[in-house]
Order: structure tokens, then sequence, then C-alpha cells
């Protein structure tokens, strides 16, 4: 079972997704969570450069922590609250953003195509859901995909 979320780290819906999220996948270790960066850069302008920086963590293989970093600390996200948070992972925030920017459009692109316009928007084993997104409609509609398989 595949969760895809096209997510902002500046979105303030994404950053209540997150832990209910983390529990889902908690407790169904069945499910893997995949994040796809969809900006919404006129309503957050700094979750682009957030992006940016959770690429530069998944260069050393630390997108999952930096990830979880980014939606603790949402509302502080300033090149120099990124430069931090890099710091505490022992990476350079900023090394190759051309690249980063290449990846994260890479991620866009395909949101659009699948007729992603805001965040957060989840797809289930490649069906986009429509539902709640709290732990039990969540949970639900995995429960009725498995059982639909």
């Amino acid at each position: 079972m595949t969760i895809v979320e096209y997510g902002d780290f500046e979105c303030p819906y994404c950053g209540r997704l997150h832990p209910i999220l983390e529990e889902l996948r908690r407790a169904n270790p069945d499910v893997r969570l995949v994040f796809r960066h969809f900006p919404l850069r006129t309503l957050h302008p700094r979750a682009a450069s957030a992006a940016i920086v959770s690429e530069a963590a998944a260069d050393h293989g630390r997108f999952c922590e930096m990830h979880d970093i980014l939606y603790d600390n949402q509302r502080f996200l300033t090149h120099e609250d990124l430069e931090h948070y890099a710091a505490e992972l022992g990476i350079a925030p900023w090394p190759d953003v051309a690249r980063h920017v290449a990846r994260i459009a890479v991620d866009e692109e395909s949101g659009r195509d699948s007729g992603v316009r805001g965040t957060p928007t989840l797809f289930l084993n490649g069906h986009r859901y429509e539902g709640g997104h709290d732990l039990a409609s969540i949970t639900r509609a995995v429960a009725e995909l498995r059982a639909a398989t």
C-alpha cells in the first residue's frame, strides 16, 4: 500500500496531516509514504526554499529527518532557520540549488498532470483520495483498498 502526498512544507493543512500519516504508518507497517513537492509559492513564499533544503538532506539520506524538522517548525522557515536545521543534520543547505529546483519541478509537473491543485493532495495506490484528512477516514480508505485487492 502506497500513499503519495503532494505537499508544501509551509501549508498548515499539510502540517496537520503530517502526524496523522505518521500514526497511520506506525499502525500499518505495510503502508509506504511517499512525499512529492508541491510548493504553493504565492500562498507560502518559504515553501520552495524548504523543499530545496529537504532535497539537500535527501542527498545525504536524511530526507525523512528534515521532513519532520520542517513540519515541526513550520512557522520558522526563513533562510536562517533552514540553515540552522541543515547544520543540525550536518549538511550544507544550498549545495546544488539548480539540481534540487529541477527535482522539485518534476514533482510539481507530475502533480499538475495528476490534477493536483492544492495541498495536501493524497493518492492511495494511484487513486486520488477525496475523503477527510483525519486518521479514521484515511484508515478506512486504506482498509477498503486492501479489501478490494
